[in-house]
This record gives C-alpha cells, structure tokens and sequence, in this order.
C-alpha cells in the first residue's frame, strides 16, 4: 500500500512501548475522606469491629500492595476528616489503596469528599546550567571571575540531586502539610500563557527565590495536573510547625507569579497520622 506523501512510515519512528508507567517521575493522588456518623450510628458492634480492622490494613497495605510513597493525615476544619497523599509508578496501585478504603464493613461510611490527580515533574522553569550561569551574569556576578565558576560549579553538582527530589521526593517526618490546587491566569491583562518565556522564566525565578528563604522549615513539592485533573497544579508544601505554612504562604502570595497570575482552590492542613490516631481522633471505636 502506498504511504500519503510527506506522512513518515511508521515503522521508521521510534516509538515507546504503551505503559502506564512515566518516562521519569511517579504518579501522584491526594485524597480527601470523611466518616458518615449516620452510617456509623446503624453499624452493629461487631461490623464496626471489623471495619476498622479492614480500615487500618487499607490506610497501612502491605509491601506488595504498597505504594512508593504513602502519607496519612489529620484533617483540621469541616471539608474532610483525613486524607492520604501516595505516589507510584503504577497510578492502579494508588487507586487501589483508595478503593481498599471506601470498600470493606467500613466502606459505607467512609466518603470520598475531594480528590486531585497528578504526576511529578522537572519543570520548564528549573533553570539549566547555562540559564544559571546567565543569571548570575545579569545579577552583576563578573564573566571570568573565580566566584561565579565556583557558583555556577556548585550548582551544576546540586541540580541532579534538586531534580530527583522534584521527581520522587524525600517526604520530611514532620507534623503539619497543606495542600491545594492552582491554576495560571488567562484573563486580559494578566495571560501567563501569552507572556513570554523569559518573562515567565523571571518570575518564577523570584518566586523560587521567596520559597528558598523557608530552606529548613518548609519542603515543597508540585505535582502537574494538565490533563488530568481540573486544576493545572497541586502545590504540596511540609512544615516543621504549621506557623511557617502560614508564613511562605503569605510571603509568596506578593510575588508577582501570585499576586498577578496565580489562580487557587480549596486549601487543606493536615497532621500527620497513623491509622490508629485517625481513628481515634475521629472517635470511632466499638
């Protein structure tokens, strides 16, 4: 058969092999629960007794059905009661961690209030070596001195390290996380995908700036949900003590890739917990 003119033939491009697993980074979900307390109230002794077994082998799997990475924790207001943050290769072993939870003599009264899907990335906007080398330039640093090779070096041996962290983070064992989705602008006016790249790359350099003065008190992390969810990003962020998740959250707010372009959704805190303190914070016993 002939091939349409100017189309490759197929077997000359270098395709994947279909996968549910990304070229680089994890698949990554946050979900949100609360019990019912009118289902509760109708469970026999005995059927609770075996909904909360079923609830802590869930929130707690084990190593075969484990995700890579599985957090728990406490949520403070009315939107939800706990939530469980996972990444993994495999987006089914994160579901199925989901589905081990609101199934079971628990699973009734148990409801999924809010979910958000996402994957990890390097971002467009970490710089390169060069860009780097660029900036420090335009920042005063003199082309041929020993000061900006040095600094240009350093950064050159952390960028790997700062780019597998972006990609399969090291979760910090402290108490406090927020979580919320955000989206860039496109209103007249203030169209982030209509400024330039160097514009862009500008102000999200300020704004990793204001992040870096945090270094040691908040970890953060930002998963991309184009194509996959309602929002384009999830903003994940860690605190030793949620004062400083009030604190970069207001601090950052000024940058102008906040103040002008950032768009946010519902925001959620959180404290880490085991599945037994979940459960007894939400007084659920026999």
């Amino acid at each position: 058969m002939n091939q349409p003119a100017g189309r490759p033939h197929a077997a000359s491009q270098s395709l994947p092999e279909p996968s549910r697993t990304p070229s680089e980074g994890l698949h990554c979900s946050h979900f949100m629960y609360r019990f019912r307390r009118d289902v509760l109230a109708g469970l026999s002794a005995r059927r609770l007794r075996d909904g909360m077994r079923q609830f802590l082998a869930a929130v707690d799997p084990a190593e075969a059905t484990r995700p890579e990475k599985l957090q728990r924790y406490i949520i403070s207001g009315h939107k939800a009661d706990f939530a469980l943050m996972m990444m993994d290769a495999d987006p089914l072993k994160i579901d199925a961690v989901h589905q081990a939870v609101v199934s079971g003599p628990l699973g009734a009264a148990v409801e999924a209030t809010w979910s958000f899907v996402s994957m990890s990335e390097i971002s467009e906007y970490v710089p390169s070596v060069p860009q780097y080398r660029e900036k420090l330039i335009r920042e005063g640093n003199a082309p041929d001195s020993p000061e900006l090779a040095a600094k240009v070096a350093a950064y050159e041996r952390r960028l790997p390290m700062m780019n597998q962290q972006r990609l399969s983070p090291d979760i910090p064992d402290w108490p406090a996380a927020c979580f919320y989705p955000m989206n860039k602008s496109r209103v007249p006016g203030a169209n982030w995908f209509m400024e330039s790249s160097s514009l862009r790359q500008t102000l999200m350099a300020e704004h990793a700036q204001s992040g870096m003065a945090f270094a040691g008190r908040v970890s953060q992390l930002i998963t991309v949900g184009v194509g996959l969810d309602d929002w384009e990003w999830m903003v994940t962020l860690w605190g030793r003590n949620p004062e400083h998740l009030k604190e970069i959250v207001y601090r950052m707010r000024f940058d102008q890739a906040s103040a002008k372009y950032g768009e946010f959704g519902p925001f959620y805190v959180g404290y880490s917990a085991t599945g037994e303190e979940i459960l007894d914070h939400c007084r659920i016993n026999v």
